[in-house]
């Protein structure tokens, strides 16, 4: 990739960031001119110097006019206040803005990444997304807070400081620009390399926050198994890489930096040599090369700094780069606008010549045609691999077919709107995920505004009162990060618990009791047979208890519909797939 591209590529990355943060156009003219003003000011001194000593100290008459040097320093005095000022001004602004504008923009990449289906954000390491929110960002935050000012106003110090320097003299001028302006040539040449290094740094601290977080999340396993020393080797290895990465970006750096270092000694020795022989000719005042030293001096700082704005600039642009990957990812499962609703009352489903697989591999289901009438009792069964779930998370489109299509109520499912559809159709999932809040705020989820009264009615209606009275705080009992502070089981109550109270027309369990005790089951069966009455229900049975009673069953096989019907028919049929999965579950239940 050449340098040319790479400076198309940086520039469009800013420009296309830059016009997701709207908000930092706010007050932006506003804030230049306290920056003008900011970086002007930085004059005073040099021209101060100059005017004190060829008018104050080195007069005609030999005696120091005290009164010339007294106004001098006042007006000075005076500028540097309105400087200052006006450079603190700046900066609020700046910090107000930039801070108000990234959280928009942190706000829009989560939206947009809780957008995309479940397939894409399977396809993602958690670590590696989360970080496109965070560290990505922040990176983003150092550089419009400190480097991108910094680097406007860098540009008019070397404005200012040139333009004064040639009424200085227009030779000492350009043997500072002779020593400096080769490095321009140079930065350009690093900033490939710096692009493509901080680009790396910023896919390896996504690897490493993933691997932070499970080994997080996992750490009962990993005690169980023993596996402490293979888990810290994989940490060991992702820090290490990070590491290596982000050396590579910063050792780039301080060769530019040295270069720098090179440039302003020879600026500071050849100013010397010529200015002090202009001075000696008569072309050049003592205050006016003392002024010309400070002139340097400002001159040389912001070329300094450039290497600091640079490493910046380009960790910011990878994060940025990342950032954009995301939000150019079209959500494969969108929102439909305008989007129907679905028609009032319990709710049918078909499907048509469905089809699906995941991108590259073979189809998980293949033509897939059924029809469940409204209020029907659906039982899905099948082997591991089946096709189970992908039929359940096709029916609520967590994920879209590859081919045919799905109905609700008469209306294909991609054409109902979001609002519509969360509202109607409720997934137990498998899992049964909690929030890190207490029993009664992940039920509230649901419907935030059930009272502590409604809840408990709630409980009771399910059965489960007696468990809900043994908690430790009753309904303001801790669940825990992930529900973890209670068994897999509980949390699969309390999460069924939430689709209850979710009231929907459309009931999907994907195993939702698997891991629910015997005697529990028998006591949800009677409540979810309650629960179930009057809509559809459609559940991913582990356990063939859940078939028996169900209305009907239908038998998953290879990604395939192999059989239909009520449970005493399928089972009577000898040697088919339901009748070994039936003998199966009946052996290891003895």
């Amino acid at each position: 990739m050449t340098a040319a591209v790479i400076e198309e590529s940086t520039y469009g990355t800013m420009r296309r960031g830059l016009s997701l943060s709207p908000e930092l156009r706010t007050g932006l003219v506003g804030t230049l001119c306290l920056a003008v003003v900011a970086t002007a000011g930085k004059i005073a001194v040099p021209v101060a110097v100059q005017q004190g000593i060829d008018k104050g100290l080195r007069t005609a008459s030999g005696v120091p006019d005290m009164h010339a040097i007294a106004t001098i320093v006042t007006l000075t005095i005076a500028m540097l206040t309105v400087t200052v000022t006006c450079g603190y001004f700046m900066n609020v602004r700046l910090f107000t803005v930039s801070e108000r504008a990234l959280a928009g923009l942190r706000v829009r990449t989560f939206r947009h990444i809780h957008d995309l289906s479940t397939l894409h954000q399977q396809t993602e390491r958690r670590g590696s997304l989360v970080s496109r929110v965070t560290s990505d960002i922040d990176t983003i935050s150092q550089f419009l807070q400190f480097g991108g000012m910094l680097l406007i106003i860098s540009f008019g110090q070397l404005l200012v400081a040139t333009v004064i320097m040639s009424v200085y003299s227009w030779q000492l001028t350009l043997v500072v620009w002779a020593a400096f302006g080769p490095l321009a040539f140079v930065i350009r040449h690093f900033q490939k390399r710096l692009a493509t290094a901080y680009g790396v740094a910023r896919v390896k601290v996504g690897t490493l926050l993933g691997v932070v977080a499970e080994s997080v999340v996992g750490a009962s396993v990993i005690r169980a198994y023993g596996v402490h020393e293979r888990t810290a080797g994989r940490l060991d290895t992702a820090v290490e890489e990070y590491r290596v990465a982000q050396y590579r970006g910063l050792r780039t750096s301080v060769g530019i930096f040295s270069l720098g270092e090179l440039a302003a000694g020879l600026v500071n020795a050849g100013v010397v040599l010529l200015g002090v022989w202009l001075g000696l000719g008569g072309d050049l005042s003592v205050g006016e090369l003392t002024a010309f030293m400070f002139l340097v001096a400002l001159f040389v700082q912001p070329v300094q700094m450039a290497t600091e704005i640079l490493n910046d600039a380009q960790n910011a642009i990878a994060g940025w780069r990342r950032v954009l990957d995301v939000l150019d990812v079209a959500p494969d499962v969108a929102d439909p606008v305008p989007g129907r609703a679905l028609p009032a009352g319990p709710l049918g489903v078909q499907f048509d010549g469905v089809r699906f697989n995941y991108p590259g591999g073979p189809d998980v289901l293949s033509d897939v045609d059924v029809v469940i009438p409204a209020q029907m009792k659906i039982a899905v069964v099948g082997e591991t691999g089946s096709g189970k779930t992908t039929f359940a998370k096709l029916l609520t489109r967590l994920m879209d077919p590859t081919a045919g299509t799905v109905q609700l109520g008469g209306e294909p499912l991609d054409e109902v709107s979001f609002v519509s559809l969360r509202s109607r159709v409720v997934m137990v999932p498998q899992d049964g995920f909690l929030f890190d809040a207490t029993v009664a705020e992940n039920v509230r989820f649901a419907r935030p505004d059930l009272t502590d009264a409604e809840l408990l009615a709630a409980f009771e209606g399910l059965g489960l009162a007696d468990w809900v009275a043994g908690l430790p705080q009753g309904l303001a009992t801790p669940v825990g990060e992930r529900g973890e502070a209670l068994s897999v089981g509980e949390r699969q109550l309390v999460a069924l618990a939430r689709a209850y109270v979710a009231d929907p027309d459309l009931l999907v369990l994907d195993e939702a009791t698997s891991a629910v005790d015997p005697a529990t089951e028998v006591r949800l069966a009677r409540t979810l047979d309650a629960v179930t009455r009057g809509r559809t229900t459609v559940a991913i049975a582990h356990r063939l208890s859940t078939a028996q009673a169900a209305d009907e069953v239908i038998v998953f096989d290879a990604g395939r519909i192999v059989q239909r019907g009520p449970h005493a028919t399928l089972v009577a049929e000898t040697d088919s797939v339901y009748a070994k999965l039936y003998a199966s579950w009946l052996e290891q239940t003895r």
